[in-house]
């Protein structure tokens, strides 16, 4: 018999007065690891996330031979990049439910030499990565889907990438082109890439450039819809990871539902993330917020005011939106989301039935949602929040609970894929010690 869910209860709190540093980025993270694991020389890397996404990641790169040194419970690794060359050409490779692994792995890959199989959880092998494999195909790999729908399991039997130009579609998921541009210095000759129709979540791929940047490969940007990437190689770098914005913006949105104010150390409007951008939702909602040069500052509305938004460039924060919005006056409209479907658990249409047990109505639509606050703020009483086994969901509908007597978490421990910490962080933000 399968042992139940755990359930957690979420007590309330206000007048929040609380000072936080969120744990490192898990995609700044992995996005390092894979260029610190293909450069020349060794790199360090600090800040590094200790979350089930990453150590999957760090997992995987060992099995292909990569030599990664120090504790990540610390933070800090050590990498020693094998020059495009990893010391194991033939491996079967688990990343559960890790979407930055599997793709920025199979593209990694793709570049190298060997046969690899990468497979993962029950949802994994509903997640799209056919268009990831289609245009690494084009560039001369033999990289093959074995679920329906182009899903993984994934087999890349690799004699590295030949260059030339290749096209992929950027509707589902900007990490295909990440993916496509951390590997493609690695081909024989130049890339050109040219996405297809939207790019949606365009500030992910901005950070990927960042960070190549940073590890000695500088791609020319004039139009993210048409890239030419030069042969290149890696250079070994001590690197530092700033704080997880995506994890920041629970923080940032407990004084607009608890009143009071959070700050949140070590991020900027000059982070490399693009979900820094969800504190301007949250004034346009009427929300004090201050930037410092390491800090960004959300104090409670005088009146909080439901938005119509389109939060195609920080979709990861959707959720986080929607616990706001249920005590906002007036609707909120969301949208340019659809590929939030396609994530841990449909993003959409799973979100509207959690929020609906508040008393809210929730209007559905392809790419996103319209929430009407209940006509009160939800009633005492238990509520009990199904996650999904998705991390966004468990600490975005923890937050009703601050201001809503009764709410229930079932699942919490499924922040463990990126913030395993999460319930005890928002315990200390809002001067609980339970």
């Amino acid at each position: 018999m399968q042992k139940p869910l755990d359930i957690l209860s979420i007590p309330t709190a206000s007048a929040l007065d609380a000072t936080i540093r969120p744990p490192g980025s898990k995609s700044i993270t992995n996005r390092a690891l894979i260029c610190a694991a293909l450069a020349q020389g060794q790199s360090t890397l600090h800040g590094v996330l200790d979350s089930e996404d990453t150590r999957v990641m760090i997992d995987a790169l060992r099995a292909i031979g990569i030599s990664i040194g120090g504790d990540v419970e610390s933070g800090t690794l050590t990498i020693a990049g094998c020059d495009g060359r990893p010391p194991v050409d033939q491996a079967s490779l688990f990343v559960a439910n890790s979407g930055t692994t599997v793709r920025f792995l199979t593209a990694m890959l793709a570049a190298c030499q060997g046969e690899f199989r990468l497979d993962g959880a029950t949802r994994m092998r509903e997640r799209p990565i056919g268009d990831l494999a289609a245009a690494l195909n084009q560039l001369g790999a033999s990289v093959k889907t074995e679920s329906a729908g182009g899903c993984p399991p994934v087999v890349v039997r690799a004699a590295g990438l030949a260059g030339g130009a290749a096209q992929i579609r950027g509707n589902i998921s900007s990490q295909f082109l990440s993916g496509l541009l951390m590997a493609a210095p690695y081909a024989r000759a130049p890339v050109e890439l040219r996405v297809e129709g939207e790019l949606v979540s365009q500030p992910y791929v901005h950070m990927t450039l960042a960070v190549m940047r940073s590890f000695g490969v500088a791609v020319n940007v004039a139009d993210l819809n048409q890239l030419r990437l030069p042969v290149g190689r890696y250079q070994g770098q001590d690197y530092a990871i700033e704080p997880d914005a995506s994890a920041a913006s629970y923080f940032w949105a407990a004084p607009a539902i608890a009143g009071g104010q959070v700050t949140v150390a070590g991020l900027s409007r000059a982070s490399l993330q693009g979900d820094v951008a969800f504190t301007d939702v949250l004034h346009q909602m009427g929300c004090q917020v201050e930037h410092g040069s390491d800090f960004i500052r959300v104090s409670a509305a005088k009146r909080l005011q439901g938005v119509t938004v389109n939060m195609n460039a920080i979709s990861d924060t959707v959720q986080t939106l929607a616990a706001v919005a249920i005590f906002a006056e007036g609707p909120t409209t969301i949208t340019g989301v659809a590929h939030n479907r396609h994530k841990e658990t449909d993003r959409i249409a799973d979100l509207a039935t959690e929020l609906r047990k508040t008393g809210a109505t929730v209007e559905e639509f392809d790419d996103g949602l319209k929430i009407t606050p209940p006509t009160a703020p939800p009633a005492s009483g238990e509520i009990i929040f199904d996650t999904y086994n998705d991390h966004r969901m468990a600490m975005s509908l923890a937050l009703i609970g601050l201001r809503t007597p009764g709410v229930r978490i079932r699942d919490p421990g499924c922040t463990v894929k990126t913030y395993p910490n999460y319930f005890a962080d928002l315990a200390r933000v809002t001067q609980r010690t339970d």
